[in-house]
């Protein structure tokens, strides 16, 4: 492998928080996705799930494929080597950290910390104080090659239907239905709101999106932040509470979430009723249920029109799906 390959920082950046390592749920493909592949006293692995991995290996690996070949060709017709090419547009465009930069980067984590001498450490530092712009030149100078060479990834996952059953944004008849697992502690699902907004946005009137619980079991609070949105929910204030909670994601506990209650002026009394009886865990445990029938293991992960993406993904992401499915209607 040529010294450009093993240089390339991968573009698949962390998005999603992760869990450690009916007919509700099936797939297009021969085998029913809800069906074990794997099963052992108190637990199993769907066949969807198992799908839903192996995809995003490939498609991860599709992607570097990819730069690799659009860097080789490019740099042919130019009469360049891929490293000289790589160099020129992505890692000399890339400001270096001063010493004086450095030091000072040093200075504040020996505070922290016992730190080796600066000497010794000053390469490793420099690497990571220039790894965001690394990432950003290197995203910038790969979407242009896409966009210049006609690059078009034909790569899809498999198509899941998932019930559309929760909070909903969006008119029943849209073209194009977006279910989402998410979990009010996770801060990618807070990250994806903005994304979404703009979906629902841009798409106006063609786009629904249904919103389901999946509180993952490192966050304490996920379970009975949801149970407070659906109390909310029980007032016509759902998506107020849901906003309220991913704008107030360290402070999720049962007397916080009361006290947004007060502030959207719902009835306190009904509220911490709901609340304290855990009246809705049942709701939140059969979405959460029904997110690991279809394979769902981080949050947040969207269905679609059935085919998934993992994490806090870009527009652009939910662009070419989204398109594609208009185009099919």
């Amino acid at each position: 492998m040529s010294r450009f390959a093993i240089g390339i920082i991968t573009l698949a950046l962390a998005v999603a928080c992760q869990k450690p390592s009916t007919t509700e749920a099936k797939t297009q493909a021969l085998s029913d996705s809800g069906a074990p592949v794997a099963k052992w006293t108190g637990g199993s692995i769907s066949s969807s799930e198992l799908d839903a991995l192996m995809y995003e290996q490939r498609k991860q690996a599709l992607e570097q494929l990819l730069v690799r070949k659009l860097v080789e060709q490019k740099a042919k017709a130019e009469s360049v080597t891929p490293e000289a090419l790589w160099k020129r547009e992505v890692t000399d465009k890339v400001k270096k950290p001063t010493d004086a930069e450095m030091k000072k980067f040093y200075d504040e984590q020996g505070k922290k910390q016992p730190l080796p001498p600066f000497e010794q450490v000053k390469d490793q530092i420099a690497q990571y104080m220039e790894r965001p712009a690394m990432q950003a030149a290197q995203q910038s100078y790969v979407e242009k090659l896409k966009k210049d060479l006609n690059a078009e990834v034909m790569l899809k996952p498999t198509r899941v239907e998932v019930a559309a059953e929760g909070p909903a944004k969006g008119p029943a008849a849209a073209p194009v239905t977006i279910v989402e697992f998410s979990d009010f502690q996770c801060p990618y699902c807070s990250k994806a709101e903005e994304t979404v907004t703009k979906v629902l946005k841009t798409y106006d009137g063609k786009v629904r999106v249904v919103f389901r619980d999946f509180p993952l079991p490192f966050h304490p609070q996920a379970v009975k932040a949801a149970e407070a949105a659906h109390c909310a929910g029980d007032q016509g204030k759902y998506w107020e509470m849901h906003e309220k909670l991913f704008a107030n994601q360290k402070a999720l506990e049962p007397p916080a979430l009361k006290g947004y209650a007060k502030a959207l002026s719902l009835d306190q009394g009904k509220f911490d009723k709901c609340l304290d009886s855990g009246d809705k865990a049942k709701v939140v445990d059969s979405n959460r249920k029904a997110g690991e029938k279809v394979g769902v293991t981080g949050t947040p992960a969207f269905f679609v029109n059935g085919y998934q993406l993992s994490g806090a993904q870009p527009f652009e992401e939910f662009k070419t799906i989204i398109d594609a499915e208009l185009a099919r209607k």
